[in-house]
């Protein structure tokens, strides 16, 4: 065991060196992964996977997490059920699964179903950051407006004034380009607003980072759905939305950078004012200080003042250490791995739950 456990950590430190696409190279990735515990046991994992076999979103990326963390425990064994986000977290409080992978953001009736049967929310891990812009693996919302539109940047809190209907008297509203600090011919032009349709979960989370959770959209929102069959392109909602976007000068809207049109513009975004305006790029998305960033998450069930189980704090700490970032690199397809300042948060997510129960 201990020879295992020697080779597998020399091994993980020649890829760390190696160059590269699963390299840390160019990347600041949390440091390599060591064995705090032996484990053993099996972990079941329900969620996010693939409509089809022809498209696996993220079970390859699943399948290397187990194969590096067995190098190292060998007495671990998975049980994948990767057959949609949707029954992530029933497989939870059913006691079906051990850990829910989620393909979206977790949502209220979710954790509602959970906290009715345990009493306490599901805790969650930050896994893997989103996309830039390939379809399918969570890309970043960003917000468009008409390429002739001369606005800078905005805020959360203006995008929320923008699609939000105000749900307490008084709250602002911004109805024309000049409420957002546009002036002279552009100070009463109307804003036209577009997007995805309010039931995805593109606008759930546009709920959750810009709303504060609230669900009240302007009922002049115009929604655009895929077509029917719709696997990319000019069928999707959001190029749809675009290409509806070049023919109204006034618009403003949201979809994702996998989306473009020569007559409508991406628009810089800051989490509060006074802070920078952030453009959606790829290191941003990546350093997560893009405001609209997407992240992966796992869940499971921790009873308040108790520990991770062992088996499942040793596998999250493999998959938020440098080998499990690689594999992002390697095999997410189009997925970000989650940079060390971020994958140290969340493993203090699990040294905490340890530290209430020292052993």
């Amino acid at each position: 065991m201990r020879i295992a456990v020697i080779s597998a950590l020399l091994a993980g430190l020649a890829l760390g060196a190696a160059a590269g696409p699963g390299s840390a190279r160019g990347f600041d990735l949390p440091p390599p992964y060591r064995p705090d515990r032996a484990v053993s046991g099996t972990i079941r994992i329900w969620g996010h996977g693939a409509y089809d076999r022809k498209r696996d979103f993220i079970g390859a990326l699943v399948r290397a997490w187990e194969r590096g963390f067995q190098r190292y425990e060998p007495g671990v064994r998975f049980r994948n059920h990767l057959v949609g986000t949707a029954a992530a977290i029933g497989s939870l409080y059913t006691g079906r699964g051990d850990l829910a992978l989620m393909g979206r953001e977790i949502w209220p009736p979710e954790i509602a179903a959970f906290k009715e049967v345990f009493g306490h929310p599901p805790t969650g891990v930050d896994v893997v950051t989103g996309s830039l812009d390939v379809r399918n693996r969570d890309y970043a919302l960003v917000v468009f407006v008409h390429k002739g539109n001369p606005i800078k940047g905005l805020t959360l809190a203006q995008l929320r004034a923008v699609f939000a209907a105000p749900d307490t008297p008084g709250a602002h509203e911004a109805r024309t380009w000049g409420d957002l600090g546009l002036g002279g011919s552009w100070a009463d032009r109307p804003i036209h607003l577009y997007g995805l349709p309010i039931s995805r979960g593109f606008a759930r989370f546009f709920e959750q980072r810009v709303f504060d959770g609230g669900e009240i959209w302007r009922p002049s929102l115009r929604e655009f759905a895929d077509l029917k069959g719709s696997r990319g392109g000019a069928t999707d909602g959001g190029q749809r939305m675009l290409d509806a976007m070049a023919a109204d000068p006034d618009s403003i809207g949201y979809a994702g950078l996998l989306y473009h049109n020569s007559e409508v513009r991406p628009v810089a975004l800051a989490a509060r004012a006074g802070a920078p305006y952030i453009e959606p790029t790829r290191d941003s998305v990546m350093d997560h200080s893009y405001p609209l960033t997407r992240l992966v998450t796992l869940f499971f069930n921790r009873p308040p003042g108790k520990p991770v189980d062992p088996k499942l704090r040793e596998f999250l700490r493999y998959v938020l250490s440098r080998q499990g970032q690689q594999a992002v690199l390697r095999d997410g397809r189009g997925y970000l791995p989650i940079l060390a300042p971020a994958a140290a948060r969340q493993r203090e997510k699990l040294n905490r739950a340890r530290e209430d129960h020292p052993k």
